[in-house]
């Protein structure tokens, strides 16, 4: 399965039968309660443009589309409460959860799943931190995020030890030779960048994720042939991280602008694209 599909999540996750999926990353609104929106631009080439380019030519920059949603929920717990309910009903077995959020509602969530899932199932949590962007000079800058790990079962999940990728040992002296040229296993803090502006990876979506950061998770918590399941895509990340490594995937997002941003980006793997809402629901196969 390679499957996109414009609709509500709460709406379409509940059509899904049970225990589908080994594997569901999630990444919701942060409740920043800002309106998320990345800027856009584009250089046309222009002899009276204010940018100056290499070989001394001059540009004119053009504002371009970009997508954008508000983020802001009076009771975001109780927005996320059924929607983490149908996760645990659509995971497989051996199955795991992973939740995407930052320092504002973590915790409340943590406690949301421990209710749901059992304190038992709750395996990791793993700080993605990252050294990019403006830095406060007020208080100790954010440069975070959190991903919870629950498993269905607490004694039966996927873990591929052989599939993770390996980093450089800090001290790599102290190692020797032999363990640095092989590198070490990242811990329960992932040090890796955020998508940078000038990157080809860039799709303009306003909080996309690294596509590392996910096939990380891909290679370690299901297997080939599986089918992973996002249900705030946004991006699409998720579905390229399982495409790149013989994974299917399904992706749901109830924004227009969030499906035409995946349709692009997963071309190449001839997705299946699904917008039950239209006048004529019939799938498309590109």
């Amino acid at each position: 399965m390679r499957r996109i599909v414009q609709a509500e999540c709460l709406d379409y996750i509940r059509t899904l039968p049970e225990a589908s999926f080994p594997l569901i990353y999630l990444d919701p609104p942060f409740n920043t309660r800002k309106t998320q929106q990345r800027r856009r631009i584009r250089a046309v080439a222009d002899e009276q443009g204010s940018r100056r380019g290499f070989g001394g030519k001059r540009y004119r920059t053009e504002a371009l589309e970009a997508p954008v949603y508000p983020d802001r929920y009076d009771d975001f717990v109780e927005f996320l409460r059924p929607r983490l309910e149908q996760a645990y009903r659509l995971l497989t077995p051996n199955g795991s959860l992973f939740v995407h959020l930052d320092y504002r509602e973590v915790h409340y969530v943590k406690v949301l799943l421990d209710q749901i899932f059992g304190r038992k199932s709750f395996i990791n949590e793993i700080i993605w931190a990252y050294d990019y962007g403006g830095r406060s000079k007020k208080r100790w800058p954010a440069k975070h995020d959190t991903l919870l790990w629950y498993a269905k079962h607490p004694q039966k999940y996927t873990f591929n030890y052989e599939a993770i990728d390996r980093i450089p040992y800090l001290a790599p002296k102290m190692a020797g030779p032999e363990k640095a040229s092989r590198g070490k296993t990242p811990t329960d803090v992932w040090w890796m960048t955020i998508v940078p502006t000038s990157s080809k990876e860039k799709t303009g979506y306003p909080t996309q994720k690294p596509l590392r950061l996910l096939e990380r998770i891909v290679r370690v918590h299901s297997n080939p042939g599986e089918v992973v399941l996002d249900f705030f895509a946004g991006s699409g990340t998720t579905g390229e991280a399982a495409a790149r490594n013989g994974r299917g995937f399904l992706l749901v997002d109830q924004s227009p602008d969030a499906v035409a941003v995946m349709r692009r980006r997963l071309a190449a793997f001839e997705p299946e694209i699904i917008i039950p809402n239209a006048p004529h629901p019939v799938p498309q196969a590109r």
